[in-house]
This record gives C-alpha cells, sequence and structure tokens, in this order.
C-alpha cells in the first residue's frame, strides 16, 4: 500500500500508489500511495531517454499535502475462493517523509487492527501494528517486512511509500499495458535501502505518467506484481481506483479498490503516532 502506498497521478499527467516496491508498490504505496495541480501545459517537458527523469515528473505529479480513502480489498486464492476486507487509509506529508494509519474496518475478526507507516527519504519505513483484541501494539521488525499483510497479498514492505532517491533506474525499452504505450523501467534499491526485492521493473504511461504495473524480483524470479487500472482524474491527480497484487510464488491475489477518494483533506499530525492508534 508505499509504498504506500496506492494509484497517483496529476492534472493531465499520473502517478502510480504507495505503496511499494520501486517505487514499489507504494502504497503504497500500498502503498502509494500516493500523494497540487499544475496544468500539463505548463511543466517542463522531461526528457524521454532518461529514467530517472521520468519517474521524477510521476512523482511531481503526485503531489498532496494528504489523502483518504476506504478501500476493498478482495482476497482471491489460488483456488478461486474469495474473501473480503474493507480499510480506510490516512496519509499526511510529502514524498518519502509522510505519515500513514491503515485501519480494518470489515469483518468483525480484523476490524480495528491498524498499522501505522511513518516513511523516510533514506530508509526503510518504520511501522508499529495495533491489535485492540489484545490490546497490544507492536513494531514490525525489518525482517518481517516480506511477510504478508493480515491475509492480503500485500506485503508489510509493499505498504510503504518509496521516494524517487531510494532507486536507481534504467530505460529496459517501450511496452503496451492494457492498450497503454509504457516507457519500462528497471529500478534497484540502493545500498542505504533496505529491501526484500532485489530489483522492480516499473511501467509508466506515456501519456499521463501513471503506475501501470510493478515487477518486484528476488534475484530472477518474479515474486510479486502490481496492477493499476480504472485510471482517474481525481481533483487534478491522476489517481489507479483499483489496484491488483497477485503474489506469483502462491498464485493467490488482492484487488483494491479505492472509494470515497479524497486528495488535500484536513488531517492533524498528531492522529498519527502510535497513541493515537490506540485509542481511535
Amino acid at each position: 500500500m508505499s509504498r504506500g502506498q496506492v494509484g497517483e497521478g496529476r492534472r493531465a499527467g499520473a502517478a502510480g500508489p504507495v505503496g511499494p516496491a520501486a517505487l514499489k508498490g507504494c502504497t503504497t504505496a500500498v502503498v502509494a500511495v500516493l500523494f497540487v495541480f499544475v496544468a500539463q501545459a505548463f511543466r517542463p517537458a522531461v526528457a524521454a531517454d532518461n529514467a530517472r527523469q521520468i519517474v521524477e515528473e510521476a512523482q511531481k505529479r503526485t503531489d498532496a499535502r494528504s489523502q483518504r480513502y476506504e478501500g476493498l480489498l478482495q482476497v482471491f486464492d489460488a483456488k478461486g475462493k474469495i474473501s473480503d476486507k474493507r480499510w480506510t487509509m490516512e496519509r499526511l506529508g510529502a514524498h518519502g517523509e509522510s505519515k500513514a494509519v491503515l485501519r480494518f474496518t470489515v469483518p468483525a475478526e480484523v476490524k480495528g487492527v491498524a498499522l501505522l507507516i511513518v516513511n523516510h527519504p533514506d530508509r526503510a519505513s518504520d511501522q508499529w501494528m495495533w491489535t485492540p483484541a489484545i490490546e497490544r501494539d507492536r513494531r514490525i521488525a525489518l525482517q518481517d517486512r516480506s511477510t504478508r499483510f493480515f491475509g492480503t497479498d500485500f506485503s508489510f514492505e509493499d505498504l510503504e511509500e518509496r521516494d524517487v532517491n531510494q532507486y536507481d533506474y534504467a530505460l529496459a525499452g517501450d511496452e503496451t499495458v492494457d492498450g497503454a504505450d509504457c516507457w519500462k523501467i528497471a529500478s534497484t534499491p540502493r545500498e542505504s535501502k533496505s529491501s526484500q526485492y532485489t530489483r522492480s521493473v516499473v511501467w509508466i504511461r506515456k501519456d499521463n505518467y501513471a503506475f501501470a504495473r510493478i515487477e518486484n524480483y528476488v534475484k530472477e524470479q518474479a515474486v510479486r506484481r502490481l496492477n493499476y487500472s480504472n485510471i482517474q482524474n481525481v481533483q487534478g491527480i491522476w489517481t489507479a481506483r483499483q489496484l491488483e497484487m497477485s503474489d506469483l510464488r502462491r498464485g493467490s491475489r488482492t484487488r483494491l479498490t479505492l472509494d470515497k477518494l479524497e486528495y488535500n483533506v484536513a488531517l492533524k499530525d498528531e492522529n498519527f503516532t502510535l497513541q493515537a492508534i490506540r485509542r481511535q
């Protein structure tokens, strides 16, 4: 859910979530998400042969002071069985230095479970999970970031919001994703960046700079794939209203649909603390 972590974009432009993952997922954002507004006619031209400039432009077009949405998560296992969950997400702050809270609302057995994510521009995020049923919070250790988040196909790391400066980039060609021409860009985490993934491949649409797909690798094996769809202009930011994370090793997938999405809402910094998620 950077990861964060979830779909992004800008008037006449766009970018993909939070999540994570090379911008990984993004949130991102799991992931990304995510995240005012200048018309494309007034934006500087971007060199089509410079991978870093393309990713920087995609990130610029997602600038927002804050974000809020309600999300429906549909988890499809390898046999096609579907289970539904719902969560709310609130995010505050700039790329790479934002804070986010994810909180499950349905079903009853996970209601109130919350994840606090504090993103950093130069290292992995800090994460804490609150479980009201046992009135206990715990810090998510780095070695646990590759595990699934509460039965979904998003890992804890995929929910981070990634900053462009945390990775090195190289153009890997052009490809079409869902009928849209895209730049295909290889992304490698820098040495200072702790990640379960060896590298990622990112597809960014040429028409609006929206993220179309992210594929994450461990060595030479593709392990997770995040697809962005139903891209809409929301308050001048092009946003994927549906994201689907596939766990390629398990054969399962989780579809996240964003409802009641708003940018630049009034949020208080004091709500993004461990003490605050315990109270709510």
